[in-house]
């Protein structure tokens, strides 16, 4: 099986969506298996720390991870148009990778989601390719023969999938941002499976 490591973090749980969606675009690709991966909250505090698995939801990532997989998929939600600080930090312990080019190679794409229309989710997106590229990551979008993509009103870009909660109280993915994120997943996916067959 080809591996494909989901890998994000969420606070109010519209990126949580996004990756479950993510998800079944990766395992519907034969030979495909997402592994859904988060990261812990980060803190002022340092002295007090997270347990090493979460009470639910997906366990949380370890580098470990990130060598055994042979596609990333990353989401965040929107902080100031950047990505939010845990996952931040869980790539800055990624120096040893990039030293011994772990990653090189391997397809990434990114998703994310933010409040308002114009909340920075391009930025987002744009902020979470720069270090898969000093990875060496082959980067992954979704190109406009997506029909999703030329008719949403709400999330998704060429950029990566995307959500735009507004001012709903539950999340509630349109749609095409469902569809979107699963050919993002869909997308690594096959291209990481045509990388392995070639090895």
């Amino acid at each position: 099986m080809t591996d494909i490591l989901v890998l994000y973090y969420s606070r109010d749980g519209s990126v949580a969506e996004l990756a479950r969606h993510v998800c079944r675009g990766v395992e519907s690709v034969t030979g495909a298996t997402a592994r859904l991966r988060t990261v812990p909250p980060v803190a002022p505090v340092t002295d007090v720390t997270e347990p090493p698995v979460p009470v639910s939801g997906a366990p949380f990532a370890t580098l470990e991870d990130l060598r055994e997989c042979a596609g990333l998929l990353m989401g965040s939600p929107t902080r100031f148009g950047n990505m939010a600080a845990p996952l931040k930090h869980f790539l800055d312990t990624t120096g040893g990778l990039w030293m011994s080019g772990t990653m090189v190679g391997k397809p990434a794409a990114v998703f994310t989601a933010t409040q308002t229309q114009h909340g920075g989710n391009e930025s987002t997106l744009l902020s979470m390719m720069l270090p898969l590229l000093h990875h060496g990551m082959l980067l992954v979008g979704l190109p406009f023969t997506e029909e999703a993509l030329r008719r949403t009103t709400a999330g998704g870009s060429p950029y990566g999938a995307s959500h735009v909660h507004g001012s709903l109280k539950t999340v509630q993915l349109t749609d095409d941002e469902k569809l979107l994120a699963r050919k993002l997943g869909q997308r690594v996916a096959e291209i990481a499976t045509k990388l392995a067959r070639q090895d």
